[in-house]
């Protein structure tokens, strides 16, 4: 098949891309500088393009004989302390209210058969210890209620006879994700960024799972999947087992009433989340890490080699990426 895949350059495109061509496929990769091409070129893209995911008449043009779209595409702020800033989430709305409806729209038009869809597993309602599967209703608070929109644009592929896929991920984590450099930092300091209820569940998935999940829903039937590990834990475990990862002595969690003050995004991380991966892992995807107990220390074992050959800085904001 011809995949057209945006946000190739986010921590899940770019393992995305040599996957899809290690299956025969052939890659147009979206990338947001020429500078990038080279390195997409040799991980597999067939071609690369740098292009504005809200020109309508480009996007026509670059999408015009594929068969699938997968659009990755985010803007997603790379430290806890953008994510509370004003506007932090402004670029990420419109990618998912207006570039994937456009990509959708002209996805239809082209006669193409497939959209895949990002979205995004914290949306649902606070579940408590509860289960919770894709029957559930997203309930996203204000700083994401464009994760609506995105599975809009899936859903409207659907109802034209295509296949329309939204793939609900859980938050990520892995080796390159700054995100994760900054949670290592703050706890060899004795607390980590994660507000609400120690006994609040947090689904997780990694960077690799959430790749291979990616490329399980070029099969799937239309519809929404979460993608997310075997076994959420609970804020107190999520803490506990990276500290064990880090070396880091037992860290404190933030007061529950940082929740209030903290606005939407804390409201949003201090929900209870059990979510269940049982619809997509009937598929047979299966994650390599059942849960970030047996996954936090690859994970940190490669952000440390990787200060080590950066000179221990963190990695410089790339826009149009996936978390």
């Amino acid at each position: 098949m011809r995949i057209f895949l945006t946000g190739a350059t986010g921590v899940i495109g770019r393992r995305v891309v040599p996957l899809f061509a290690a299956g025969g496929h052939d890659v147009t990769a979206v990338v947001r500088s020429p500078e990038k091409a080279p390195a997409f070129m040799r991980s597999g893209a067939r071609q690369t393009v740098s292009l504005d995911l809200f020109d309508e008449k480009a996007v026509r043009r670059a999408l015009a004989g594929h068969d699938v779209v997968v659009n990755l595409a985010t803007h997603v702020p790379h430290t806890a302390t953008r994510m509370f800033l004003p506007g932090a989430w402004r670029e990420n709305d419109r990618l998912r209210h207006l570039a994937s409806r456009l990509l959708a729209g002209v996805a239809l038009d082209l006669g193409v058969q497939r959209f895949v869809q990002e979205s995004f597993a914290l949306a649902y309602g606070d579940h408590g210890a509860n289960w919770i599967d894709e029957s559930a209703p997203l309930m996203p608070e204000r700083y994401n209620k464009t994760v609506l929109d995105a599975e809009r644009s899936a859903q409207l592929v659907s109802g034209r006879g295509r296949t329309g896929v939204a793939l609900r991920f859980a938050a990520f984590y892995g080796p390159d994700s700054p995100l994760l450099h900054g949670m290592i930092n703050m706890v060899q300091h004795g607390v980590v960024p994660i507000v609400g209820s120690p006994d609040a569940y947090i689904p997780m998935v990694s960077h690799h799972d959430a790749a291979t999940a990616t490329v399980t829903a070029l099969d799937l039937p239309a519809g929404a999947y979460n993608v997310v590990d075997d076994e959420p834990l609970t804020h107190r475990e999520f803490a506990d087992t990276l500290a064990t990862a880090v070396g880091a002595r037992r860290p404190r969690l933030p007061p529950e009433w940082l929740t209030v003050v903290g606005g939407s995004v804390a409201r949003t991380m201090a929900r209870s989340l059990r979510v269940a991966n049982t619809k997509l892992r009937a598929s047979g995807w299966e994650p390599k890490f059942p849960s970030v107990r047996e996954g936090w220390n690859e994970a940190v074992r490669g952000a440390m080699k990787l200060r080590r050959t950066d000179g221990g800085r963190l990695f410089p904001s790339e826009p149009h990426q996936s978390r």
